[in-house]
Formats: C-alpha cells, sequence, structure tokens
C-alpha cells in the first residue's frame, strides 16, 4: 500500500484521480454498518409492524440506489457502471441488524466508496423508518470488509 494520497496533486490540491492508463478488472468490495435498537424495535422490523411498511425491502433498495449514487454524494469518485449490488440485512442478536452492501464491476477503480455508502444509507434508511417507535437507534461499525481486484490487489477487514 502506498502512503500518498491519490486524490492530492503535487501541490496538495484536490483532484479527480486520472484512470485512464488503468488496466480493467474485476473488482468487489462487502461494506457492513450495524444498528442497534431496543428487542422490540427489531421483533417490529422483523415482523413487519411498523407504520411506513416493509422496513428491510426499502433500506434494501435504498442501498441499492445509494451505491449507483455514489459519486453524485461524494466529488471526487468516479461514475461508475455497476453489474451487481446487493444488500442483505441479517440479525445478529436480539438488539442487532447488520447490513452488508456488496458491489461489482469490470472497471478501471475499485467500489469500496459504493459499498460504503450503499451499506450507510440503507442503515440510514432502517433508521427512518423506525424512529417513530425507536428514537435511539445507533448506527455503528461502519466499514469496509473485503475488497477484492485492482493493482493494490485483494484486502480483508482481518488481514488489517
Amino acid at each position: 500500500m502506498s502512503d500518498k494520497l491519490t486524490h492530492l496533486d503535487h501541490q496538495g490540491h484536490a483532484h479527480m484521480v486520472d484512470v485512464s492508463d488503468k488496466n480493467i478488472t474485476k473488482r468487489t468490495a462487502t461494506a457492513q454498518a450495524i444498528l442497534l435498537m431496543q428487542p422490540t424495535t427489531l421483533t417490529k422490523v422483523i415482523e413487519g409492524g411498523l407504520p411506513k411498511g416493509d422496513v428491510l425491502a426499502t433500506a434494501r433498495i435504498a442501498g441499492i440506489q445509494a451505491a449507483k449514487k455514489t459519486s453524485d454524494l461524494i466529488p471526487l469518485c468516479h461514475p461508475l457502471m455497476l453489474t451487481k449490488v446487493t444488500v442483505d440485512i441479517n440479525v445478529i442478536s436480539d438488539r442487532e441488524l447488520e447490513v452488508l452492501c456488496t458491489c461489482s464491476l469490470s472497471g478501471k477503480t475499485g467500489v469500496e466508496m459504493e459499498a460504503l455508502t450503499g451499506a450507510s444509507i440503507a442503515a440510514l434508511t432502517l433508521y427512518d423508518m423506525c424512529k417513530a417507535v425507536d428514537k435511539g437507534i445507533v448506527i455503528q461499525h461502519v466499514s469496509l470488509l473485503a475488497k477484492k481486484g485492482g493493482k493494490s490487489g485483494d484486502w480483508s477487514k482481518g488481514d488489517a
């Protein structure tokens, strides 16, 4: 890994990285967000007992849409032609939901920011849809879990 910040030019000014000479490779990234909530809230999420409707389906769609729009949200991200985005929401305890967003493409730049954006927005959507019954929900541990492909190769959080 380089210790050079690629989004800064030789004068320290922010710029979009030129990827025109990079090779096209298959790239995949998975990011995670954890939501901590009251057990009664989680039960309502699972059973579909919230006033705004199907919370899990809405959060999945929001995460997919967010991943596709990452370059509109983060100024120096390249617009990407994602070939696959999945958002999985798993119960990991009586108080916790895990959001996993995986993005894939064949391209010249990675999809880490798209996966992180998808996981974050899916988590925020879950908060929005549940806040009427639990304003104390905490979104935590938003992080990249793994990436594959590209010049820097494969990486996983367990290797760090």
